[in-house]
This record gives C-alpha cells, sequence and structure tokens, in this order.
C-alpha cells in the first residue's frame, strides 16, 4: 500500500472502532499494546479491530501481531505520517483511536475518546499535560520546551483551543479525516491533522490522558530539532497571515514611522544620541523588506485559496477579487515613475551644485527614497508575473473540467 494514495476505502462491513498503530521494529512492546487494545474491545463489547499499519519491520513485528490476532497492514513508504495515511486507508471501523506501539499509551482506557466520538466529536485529542506525564515519560526538552512552544504558535496561529498539538494518543471519525486528503508522511503529522480539521470546521474535543515511559530498549525514532523543525514549518506554511503579513506589516509600520522622523533631517534623542542619515537608511531597508512581505503573503493566500489548500474567508475573497498580475503590475509602474522623479529631481538639485561634494544630508535622503522606490517596483513588477505563472495549472485545470463537462453535456442531450 502506498501511504500516499488518496484514503478512501469503502468496505462491505463496517465496524464501529479500530484501534490503529503505527510501527516499525516494535517488536519488545507490540504483543503488550495489543493485548490492552483487544481486552478494551471486549469488555467495552465494542466491535473492532487491532490494526497495525506495518512501515517494513525486520524484528518479527508482524508474526507477532497475526499471531495475536491483530491486522497487519504493510506500508511501503516510510514516515510515522505515511505508516498512518496507510493505516487510516484501510481501516474498517467508523472511528479510529491511533496510538504509538511503544506501551507509552494505555489502550486499555480509550473508554473517553469513544464516548467524545460517540457524542458527534470528529477529532478528540488526548491531552498529557492534564492527565498526568510520569518521571522518564518526556525529555525535559519536550515537556518545557518543545511541545508547549509549538502547542501555543498552534493556538495562536489557528485559533485552536487544542493544549496538547502532539499528543501520539487520538482518535478521529474515519470519513471526517479521510475527507481532509492530508498529505505529510513524517512526524508533522500529528499538526497537519489538527491544522487540517480546524480549518475544516471539524468539531474538536480533548480529554486527559496519562503517558508513561515506553517499553522499548531502543532509542525512539522521534529526533527533537529534525522533528520539531519539520512541525514549525508545517505551521508556518499553512500561516500565511504569520509567515509574511504579520512581519511585513512590522517592518513596514516601523520603517515608515522612522522614514518619517528623519525625513526632514536629524532627530535628537538625548544628548548624546541623534538619529541621521544612516538611520534613514536603515529605515528604507525595512520599508522594501516589509513590503516584500507583504506581497509574499498576498500571493500565498491568494495561491492557497484557488488551490483549496487553505479555505476562503472574507479577507481572501477580497484578496482573490482585488489582486491580479496587470494590477501588480500597474503598482509597480506608479513606484517606479516616483521613484525615477525622486532620483532625477536629486541629480539635478547635485548638477545646480557643481557635482562637488554634499554637506548637507538633504540630497541623499532624497536619493535614497528614490532607489527605494524603484526596488519596491521592480519587487512588484516580478510578483506580479510569479503570480501569473501560478495561475497557470489552476486555469488549465479548471478549463479540462469545463471541458469535460461539456462533453458530458454533449453525450447525454445525444
Amino acid at each position: 500500500m502506498n501511504a500516499v494514495t488518496a484514503i478512501s476505502a469503502v468496505q462491505t462491513k463496517q465496524l464501529e472502532l479500530t484501534i490503529l498503530m503505527p510501527c516499525l521494529n516494535e517488536a519488545e512492546t507490540l504483543a503488550v499494546c495489543i493485548g490492552k487494545a483487544r481486552a478494551f474491545l471486549d469488555r467495552s463489547r465494542i466491535s473492532g479491530e487491532v490494526l497495525i499499519a506495518d512501515n517494513g519491520s525486520t524484528d518479527g513485528s508482524q508474526e507477532i501481531a497475526t499471531a495475536i490476532g491483530a491486522r497487519v497492514v504493510p506500508v511501503a513508504q516510510k514516515g510515522y505520517g505515511a505508516a498512518l495515511l496507510g493505516g487510516i486507508a484501510a481501516a474498517k471501523g467508523r472511528f479510529i483511536i491511533m496510538g504509538d506501539a511503544d506501551d507509552s499509551y494505555d489502550f486499555g482506557a480509550l473508554d473517553a475518546f469513544v464516548s467524545r466520538l460517540r457524542d458527534g466529536a470528529d477529532l478528540v485529542m488526548g491531552n498529557r499535560f492534564q492527565g498526568g506525564i510520569e518521571a522518564g515519560a518526556m525529555p525535559l526538552l519536550h515537556r518545557y520546551l518543545g511541545n508547549p512552544v509549538l502547542s501555543f504558535i498552534g493556538r495562536l496561529f489557528f485559533r485552536i483551543q487544542t493544549g496538547d498539538f502532539h499528543c501520539g494518543l487520538r482518535g478521529f471519525n474515519a470519513n471526517s479525516i479521510r475527507k481532509l486528503d492530508l498529505q505529510t508522511t513524517g512526524m508533522e503529522f500529528a499538526s497537519e491533522m489538527v491544522v487540517r480539521g480546524a480549518l475544516a470546521g471539524l468539531r474538536i474535543e480533548e480529554v486527559p490522558t496519562t503517558l508513561k515511559p515506553d517499553g522499548r530498549s531502543r532509542a525512539p525514532h522521534l529526533r527533537t530539532w529534525r522533528d520539531g523543525w519539520r512541525h514549525l514549518k508545517f505551521l508556518l506554511v499553512y500561516n500565511p497571515r504569520w509567515m509574511f503579513f504579520i512581519p511585513g506589516a512590522v517592518l513596514s509600520g516601523l520603517g515608515l514611522l522612522f522614514a518619517a522622523l528623519l525625513v526632514v533631517g536629524p532627530l535628537r534623542v538625548i544628548n548624546n544620541l541623534s538619529l541621521d542619515l544612516n538611520t534613514f537608511v536603515a529605515a528604507c531597508f525595512m520599508v522594501v523588506t516589509g513590503i516584500q512581505l507583504i506581497t509574499f503573503g498576498a500571493i500565498s493566500r491568494y495561491y492557497a485559496q484557488i488551490t483549496g489548500i487553505l479555505p476562503a474567508n472574507p479577507r481572501s475573497d477580497w484578496l482573490t477579487r482585488t489582486i491580479s498580475t496587470d494590477r501588480l503590475a500597474s503598482n509597480a509602474a506608479i513606484c517606479f515613475t516616483g521613484g525615477a522623479l525622486f532620483f532625477g529631481y536629486a541629480v539635478l538639485r547635485w548638477a545646480h551644485l557643481g557635482f562637488g561634494p554634499l554637506n548637507d544630508s538633504e540630497i541623499p535622503r532624497i536619493v535614497v527614497m528614490g532607489l527605494s522606490l524603484i526596488v519596491i517596483s521592480f519587487q512588484a513588477f516580478f510578483s506580479a508575473f510569479l503570480l501569473g505563472v501560478l495561475e497557470i495549472p489552476v486555469k488549465r485545470l479548471k478549463a479540462g473540467q469545463a471541458g469535460r463537462s461539456d462533453a458530458s453535456v454533449g453525450f447525454a442531450e445525444k
């Protein structure tokens, strides 16, 4: 099974619950986890299955799982997310509860997850910080820095009231998650499920979950800095507002403020500190950088909407109606004209002085303003055509769909 295949599975007989465990060489703990999961199903009288998404184990994990009654589905593509994608595609349950096969989560205590799912929740997250983390179960760096910081960023960026973004024990409505068309194949899959679910308007809830030290003698597959960066990268990529717009607005605002204060001359702050031409130059650079970030943000959000990566909202709808290659190119021409006029005026003033030394900083200020506008115009001009390039595959896809639709109508009329 290839995990990047679209998640869609038509089952002849649907069970209520699939307990899904991704597996890569978990022979030491797999039997214990499966035993707890099967005991929970028997005790709760739930029609369900234990499904092992094996990611290429070489320690006999597959034989162990099969021998004690679990179903094994092989997933060729490597990665935590890839294994889960393959398992979700193959699951027969109406609900799926996923968890690591390292015996750090208690598969015998899933009642709260099932109850919330039966009550209509689409995604039920475990929260280890509420349920308790036993000594040695989580590295201090993860417990006090990595998880809290990344979870805070996720709540800030996407307005999700989830306290533990990366808990490996979570339950969900299988159809709701399949419709999200999740794509990431690494550890960042945990973040993608929450973020894409929230953007799609799914009902997300939390239940306290305990975490204990895993039962393996080997090191975990998780790599702190590599996987932490992949989570952070995903959060930034899916939020152009925080990635581009807000930093760009801050830089532009500060740059414009200092440029306005210094455009007429130096500004004395205190007796021994005054701001002059060098600060004015730095302020103009801030404006140039800020406007470029805002332009990137606008293009990113526009592309995310027209391709369906991010859902529409009133601001993005306005942006989609407003931004275009022609409009950006026209604005670039206006900026270039203004910059050229400033630069030309400065040259004329310098010529009036016989092209001699410039003891007054007025002319250099005008030159810097002119050059800044010219740089901004080039940025806007080439960004306009980048936007046009990004629109090409979307327009071709829509044209192809329209052509097929017309052909179907014509065939039906015949």
